[in-house]
């Protein structure tokens, strides 16, 4: 380990800031490809807060080292930093401010791939704003060197983690987090027990529930972390504890069967507010509202509704007792609808300050004539930059880039759409524009598919992948094809058992809008990992017509393994995913096993054509390297073999930086050989 005074970092940040102001105003010069490295390249500020006084700023950051460290910035007319922590062989991530002189932080080793199962136990460490005091609060798997070097003893194994951060109360010492040890029943994972650990000594002492739930999947804690909701699972059913301020006992506010929670928890407020989601109208679009205890039903009063999304975000918390701030909410572009007017005035004068972007504020006596803000200002095709601004001295300081070496100028913009499936359901689409193409010249597209599939894909941001192939002057079309979720419980639900069916039309009637609009050519590929990368195969089976070729990662190739498993076949997916989500999103393989094999890419291996991609993490355990394999010898038999790739360290994704670059370089060449440059004829 190594620790290290970073003096240097401001005079550092700001000299590249002023590099890039002096890089805006020469003269445009002839352009020249960007390097696909600074698409893939890891952020030069991963994350950045503010300490709980305001008084200082904690980043991690790998700039001037060769790891990312923990750095805390004493804020004021002059910028002094400190590194706080830094390591040989590991990275500081997810770290937070425990009182205003304490954080802790975790680590994992960002150099290497995601496949190794150590890097799912980060472990617990805890240091003094200065760089002192630094103790192991939880072991990481095989670290014991690092132990060793710091003189510590590890209080706690690896079946913990850190689970909430109080917020600080006033006339109180800030000390304590809290954790959750996990618990097993059978061999199966089932849920949490909170404990309180202490940050200084590394000592625990349990959490009185008197009669609460035990362990439980998902609590909910207030500010002074004190468990208020806690959800449970058992045998295929679920139900949401509460024990609310001043109570002594819990008591089941709801019960239901998976997949058909009434209302979802978000947060709960110290004067026992409890803030949910619930379904409402046609489309079952998700509203914020608040739990009446009255009636033991949603408040019929929401207080924040996101027409044509789901609500998606959380509260902004103001001081321990005082009521929220305000809602974080993303809909086509993240936002914040702040209660408080002081806060009101203050974003307007942000927004105008740095127009036509997204603009989040966070902040220490929010809307006070004191107050000390970090701006976090992006947009689509900027990445980000941190900006610092104190109310008292009306002062704005720029500090960082989020990445470096991105010209706003020279990215794709995003934009977003909703169109009608072939049946008339709706569909929302995300754009990525190409770059380098006139407007009104149709684009070769890239129809890019998301993973999960049960999440939201897209956002108005940047995005490395969308970007690196709008760059090569590519059109990416993202769909929202049902089964995402994000647009309402109709949307989701209309894609139960649709894989490679309805979910399949999405995709291709997303690249036939596109092209009807004059946006796409009739020259397209499709590509995508895991779901996406299964989407991307049976769009190969099922339309050859609209695809040249397919790019597929990590992708689901046989149905059945996947709902399944088998027994010789090691994965992650729980057995209550197995048998109780699983069977009815996708389909259940005794009952549905003629409708599985018709959409299965591995059993229709004979009707895939077109030239094909294949890449695979070869310690993925959530689509286990033999879905590649099986049907690479496919293709094989057919007389189609694929492209083929697999990388030995990584798993459901790539993490090495080195995986990234090389698999978007083949990425770029295999395109421009099935698609051609963007003025081919």
């Amino acid at each position: 380990m190594r620790f290290e005074t970073l003096s240097r970092t401001v005079v550092l940040l700001l000299s590249l800031l002023a590099a890039a102001v002096a890089s805006a105003a020469e003269p445009a010069a002839p352009l020249t490809p960007i390097p696909l490295e600074r698409f893939f390249q890891q952020p030069a500020v991963l994350e950045a807060k503010l300490s709980p006084s305001g008084r200082r700023l904690a980043i991690t950051t790998a700039r001037g080292a060769k790891r990312v460290g923990l750095v805390v910035i004493t804020l004021g007319a002059e910028l002094t930093a400190r590194g706080v922590t830094n390591y040989d062989n590991a990275d500081v991530v997810n770290f937070d401010w425990v009182g205003d002189d304490r954080l802790v932080y975790s680590l994992v080793d960002l150099q290497v791939g995601g496949g190794d199962w150590r890097q799912r136990h980060p472990g617990l460490f805890a240091v003094d704003a200065d760089g002192s005091h630094l103790i192991t609060l939880i072991r990481r798997f095989h670290t014991r060197a690092i132990d060793e070097a710091m003189q510590t003893t590890v209080t706690l194994n690896a079946s913990h983690e850190l689970l909430q951060v109080p917020t600080p109360q006033a006339g109180a010492r800030a000390d304590e987090v809290v954790i959750g040890a996990w618990g097993f029943n059978g061999g199966h994972f089932t849920g949490y027990q909170p404990l309180w650990l202490n940050v200084r000594s590394g000592s625990t002492r349990p959490m009185l529930l008197p009669g609460g739930p035990g362990t439980a999947y998902h609590w909910v804690f207030d500010s002074k972390g004190e468990a208020r909701a806690a959800v449970t699972r058992w045998e295929g059913r679920s139900a949401l504890h509460w024990r609310g301020p001043g109570e002594t006992t819990w008591r089941v506010l709801a019960k239901y069967a998976v997949l058909a929670a009434p209302f979802e928890p978000v947060a709960v407020t110290d004067d026992g507010s409890f803030y949910i989601t619930h379904a409402v109208g046609p489309r079952g679009e998700e509203v914020l509202t608040r739990f009446d205890f009255t009636t033991l039903a949603p408040a019929v009063q929401p207080v924040l509704s996101t027409p044509g999304f789901d609500f998606r975000g959380g509260l902004v918390r103001g001081e321990p007792g005082a009521p929220p701030l305000g809602v974080r909410v993303d809909t086509d572009a993240a936002s914040t609808v702040w209660f408080d007017e002081g806060m009101k005035r203050f974003q307007a004068k942000v927004d105008a300050r740095l127009p036509g972007r997204i603009n989040r504020i966070d902040c220490r006596r929010c809307g006070q004539a004191d107050a000390v803000s970090l701006v976090h200002s992006s947009s689509d095709q900027d990445p980000g930059r941190l900006l610092l601004y104190e109310a008292a001295q009306q002062r704005w300081q720029t500090l960082t880039s989020v990445l470096d070496g991105i010209e706003p100028r020279r990215m794709a913009a995003v934009d977003f759409q909703r169109i009608k499936a072939r049946d008339g359901h709706d569909l929302p689409v995300w754009l990525t524009l190409p770059t380098g193409v006139p407007a009104g010249q149709a684009a070769p597209a890239v129809v890019l598919v998301h993973g999960g599939p049960w999440v939201r894909g897209g956002h108005w941001q940047w995005s490395a992948m969308e970007q690196f192939l709008g760059s090569r002057g590519y059109l990416v079309i993202s769909p929202e094809f049902r089964g995402s979720t994000g647009y309402g419980d109709e949307h989701f639900r209309a894609g139960w058992k649709q894989w490679g069916q309805a979910m399949q039309d999405d995709v291709a009637d997303a690249l036939l809008w596109a092209q009807a609009q004059g946006l796409a050519s009739k020259r397209a590929c499709i590509m995508g990992a895991s779901y996406g990368g299964y989407a991307t195969l049976m769009g190969l089976v099922r339309q050859p017509e609209l695809y040249r070729c397919g790019v597929a990662w990590a992708a689901v190739t046989d149905p059945f393994l996947f709902v399944k498993g088998e027994r010789w076949v090691s994965d992650d997916i729980s057995s209550w995913g197995r048998d109780y989500e699983l069977r009815t999103l996708v389909g259940d393989p005794e009952k549905d096993a003629a409708m599985l094999t018709a959409v299965s890419p591995l059993a229709q291996a004979a009707r895939i054509r077109a030239p094909l991609l294949l890449a695979f993490g070869e310690k993925d355990q959530r689509v286990p390297l033999a879905h590649g394999e099986r049907l690479r010898d496919a293709l094989k038999a057919a007389g189609r073999p694929p492209e083929w790739v697999s990388y030995p360290e990584e798993g459901h994704g790539w993490r090495e930086p080195a995986t990234q670059i090389d698999f978007a370089r083949r990425v770029e060449a295999f395109l421009a050989r099935n698609l051609g440059p963007a003025a081919a004829p």
